[in-house]
């Protein structure tokens, strides 16, 4: 298996990267075709010298409609049956992102383009008013940020998570938020409303506090100190607030640990949760890529600890051990997080959404009158 493993290792060192000019801000550090397209593309050196420089990898918005926009998930390793992605790919850039193979499912690569290619569920709103006025409609918390973030860049133009707030202010509907971005704090007043009913709940997404490291993690989301911030202003607005200390990586942000759940506490977070990195499909060589260039002397490091959580493997996609990973150093590490958090006072859970508040939406009657 070490074998195995230090042949892909030098196979993906001898992959060409993107110029980095070309790829500011992007956390992907190649754009390999999908891999359900019949033709790959590999740049080759022709021998001819380029006229004009290549261009720069620009976002590039798909409109989308939806015709359901409410997903729903039996896995006993996450803590809600259903959810809600108004947007599909992520222009935030974390390259370990596991939301990233899916992207494969429209014909785009996992890499720069999952970043790039951003679907817009433009009918997102008027999608969930029909379906919570379904005579058949049963209430259940909704979670959302669960595959991309309702709060990446794209959100600031088309305010589709808001329209979603709104419906669920208007319905006294449950709903769970975990966001990477300071952007939440533009809704403030939506979710200080359903807060007092008992109807929502936050979890901020900080995986540093160093903020050059950062930058090179997660190149398009907000800074750690604008984080922090909005983790004391959802406090201070009476919004149940957790942080989530995600992904922790060996020898990149783990010794960040005890530092971001002491950093939470002292701005009113009052719960936490941790998951260890996983690299499934394809996020698996984007992660190690972006080693490569960030991180060379550590590359072979890094990549050992997480297989020996993985038992030997690069990822284990077993329930009940998928999140957290098994070994002396997973082991160590949960150590480590029950220790602090029981330091901080972040034991708790946040509270329960209530779901006997609900009313359905009025729907406009679309049938004509025959007089």
């Amino acid at each position: 298996m070490e074998k195995l493993s230090r042949s892909r290792d030098a196979d993906l060192a001898r992959r060409e990267l993107l110029d980095p000019d070309r790829i500011r801000g992007r956390g992907a550090q190649s754009n390999i075709s999908g891999r359900f397209e019949k033709h790959t593309r590999e740049r080759t050196d022709d021998g001819w010298d380029n006229v004009e420089p290549l261009s720069i990898f620009e976002t590039v918005e798909h409109v989308e409609r939806a015709k359901t926009i409410i997903t729903s998930n039996d896995s006993p390793d996450i803590g809600f049956e259903r959810s809600i992605n108004a947007y599909r790919g992520c222009e935030h850039g974390c390259s370990y992102c596991f939301a990233r193979p899916t992207h494969a499912f429209l014909g785009h690569s996992a890499g720069v383009e999952f970043e790039r290619d951003i679907y817009v569920k433009v009918n997102a709103v008027e999608a969930l008013r029909a379906e919570f006025g379904a005579k058949n409609y049963k209430v259940k918390p909704i979670a959302m940020g669960t595959n991309t973030d309702p709060y990446q860049p794209a959100e600031r133009k088309h305010k589709l998570t808001r329209g979603i707030l709104e419906v669920m202010l208007e319905t006294k509907h449950p709903v769970m938020i975990t966001t990477k971005s300071a952007l939440i704090i533009r809704d403030l007043d939506l979710l200080t409303e359903l807060a007092k009913m008992g109807l929502v709940k936050v979890a901020i997404s900080m995986t540093s506090m160093d903020h050059k490291l950062s930058r090179k993690m997660e190149p398009r989301t907000s800074s750690p100190a604008r984080r922090l911030e909005a983790i004391r202003l959802l406090s201070e607005a009476g919004v149940p607030v957790a942080v989530f200390a995600s992904p922790m990586i060996p020898a990149i942000n783990d010794m960040e640990l005890e530092r971001i759940l002491d950093a939470a506490k002292a701005q009113g977070a009052v719960s936490a949760s941790m998951i260890l990195l996983r690299l499934p499909g394809e996020v698996r060589d984007i992660f190690r890529e972006w080693l490569l260039r960030h991180f060379p002397d550590r590359v072979r490091h890094v990549l050992a600890l997480v297989r020996d959580t993985r038992g030997g493997k690069d990822y284990d996609s077993r329930w009940g051990t998928r999140m957290t990973g098994e070994g002396p150093y997973a082991t160590l590490l949960r150590q480590r997080f029950d220790k602090a958090r029981e330091r901080y006072g972040l034991e708790v859970k946040l509270p329960g959404l209530r779901n006997d508040l609900f009313i359905a939406p009025r729907l406009e009657d679309r049938q004509m009158s025959l007089f």
